[in-house]
């Protein structure tokens, strides 16, 4: 059952080429930063392509209940900023839903500045502990007053004199380091934080792109991070990259279906998400990059992806995982048709994801014909060869939307149709991917709606 009521089946069958261009979802992580960021710019921020889910709508709204202008016009969203150190003290309570980026990001830019909020979520994010963020922004001058564990509801009170902070972060966070840096923003001198680990870095890229003055280099300690207080953000005029891990659904399914050629534009190549596209051109894919460019400080091209009759198996390197984690369960579909083994090493967080990716994988693909070994963090894929995958099995999908849609590409170039049983939790992060795989030319859809062939 999906979590939405009824399950609801979907089925996919051998196909013709998929031709054309695929428009995939914004990237959420840069839409958050992009409102924030234009939040706290002077002057007005335009961004396009903003992902306009639930978590990124609600970011907008805060940031309007902190004094900023936020609206839409047409494609385009407009931000008007007040200046780093100008929020308003809100009115109402923040409710910043099921985003812990959201609301962990908003805490972190307002917590240098002298004003109180209130922040809640909905019944799950309000069981996510908060100290992680709260206890480095004590260390700024703010004070937090939430539920046992730092849970929320939560009142924040912004430091009234902040200091500059040097700060090691005691778990690889993404989210953490950002609201540091951006607490940092409003703090005198030079705020610095040291992860033992590098994590995702949108924001040290999108803070230099607004004007800020930011560095990192790698030393004995890990990655330090340096960042100059009290800059005048620049507002900017920011093409939100589409999400990388969208993208792969698209790609992967050219490059198994005979007579693919699809054109994926405007795809964030941050090294920290892109690791899939590499190890797929490692395999032998005819997978191009075009018009690299930059937006927003990001790294961008159009991805150009054929069919490629000629993959083989590779060692894919373990340390390339953190960069491609979420992307495993479709790279194990293009390893079913290359020549030879795929061995994927170092991937023991994709057992404690929405599922447990490397058991469901491994199951629905046995079940469709093909030999995949697994340990508890390693799996290998025995690829056929192009044309020999069997498919014809009902896979369950364990309510995870990229077990579905793996599932559902695999059985674009399979001999027989492949069903998943239950295609609803799809749209959590990938809503349009029905219309927009249809429109290349795929064949899938509901299963109890599609005439026998």
């Amino acid at each position: 059952m999906s979590s939405h009521g009824e399950a609801r089946a979907m089925v996919s069958r051998k196909s013709a080429g998929l031709r054309g261009q695929a428009e995939v979802p914004g990237d959420k992580s840069i839409s958050h930063r992009a409102l924030i960021l234009g939040a706290l710019a002077v002057g007005e921020t335009r961004v396009s392509g903003l992902l306009e889910g639930q978590d990124v709508l609600d970011t907008a709204r805060a940031m309007r209940a902190f004094g900023a202008e936020v609206e839409k016009r047409g494609d385009v969203w407009h931000v008007t900023g007040v200046g780093v150190g100008g929020f308003a003290e809100p009115a109402q309570v923040i409710d910043c839903g099921n985003s812990g980026t959201g609301v962990r990001l908003i805490m972190g830019a307002m917590a240098t500045t002298p004003i109180s909020a209130t922040f809640t979520g909905d019944a799950s994010l309000n069981k996510r502990p908060m100290a992680r963020i709260t206890d480095p922004l004590r260390l700024f001058g703010a004070h937090a007053y939430g539920r046992s564990g730092g849970r929320l509801p939560l009142v924040l009170v912004g430091a009234e004199q902040a200091m500059p902070v040097r700060y090691a972060t005691p778990v690889p966070s993404a989210q953490v380091k950002s609201a540091v840096l951006l607490a940092g923003l409003n703090a005198p001198g030079e705020t610095v934080v040291i992860e033992r680990e590098a994590t995702r870095d949108h924001s040290e890229r999108m803070l230099a792109g607004f004007g800020a003055v930011i560095s990192s280099e790698d030393g004995p300690e890990g990655r330090v991070i340096t960042l100059q207080g009290q800059p005048e953000l620049r507002p900017q005029v920011i093409a939100v990259p589409r999400d990388p891990s969208s993208a792969a659904f698209p790609v992967c399914a050219a490059l198994i279906t005979e007579g693919s050629d699809v054109l994926v534009p405007n795809i964030g190549l941050n090294p920290t998400r892109a690791g899939l596209f590499f190890t797929l051109q490692e395999m032998g894919a005819d997978l191009v990059f075009e018009n690299p460019r930059e937006e927003g400080g990001e790294p961008v091209a159009d991805l150009r992806a054929r069919f490629s009759p000629n993959l083989r198996g590779i060692e894919v390197p373990a340390e390339r995982a953190a960069s491609m984690i979420d992307e495993y369960p479709v790279l194990s579909v293009v390893a079913a048709f290359a020549e030879g083994r795929t061995h994927m090493p170092g991937v023991k967080e994709l057992r404690v994801k929405e599922s447990d990716r490397i058991e469901a994988m491994a199951v629905g693909l046995r079940a469709c014909g093909v030999t995949v070994e697994a340990g508890e963090d390693w799996w290998t894929v025995e690829g056929r060869g192009f044309g020999a995958v069997p498919g014809g099995a009902t896979v369950a999908t364990h309510l995870d939307h990229r077990i579905a849609m793996s599932f559902l590409v695999l059985g674009l170039a399979t001999e027989a149709p492949v069903t998943v049983d239950d295609g609803g939790p799809i749209a959590t992060s990938f809503p349009v991917f029905e219309p927009l795989m249809r429109g290349l030319g795929a064949d899938l859809g509901a299963a109890d709606a599609d005439p026998a062939r």
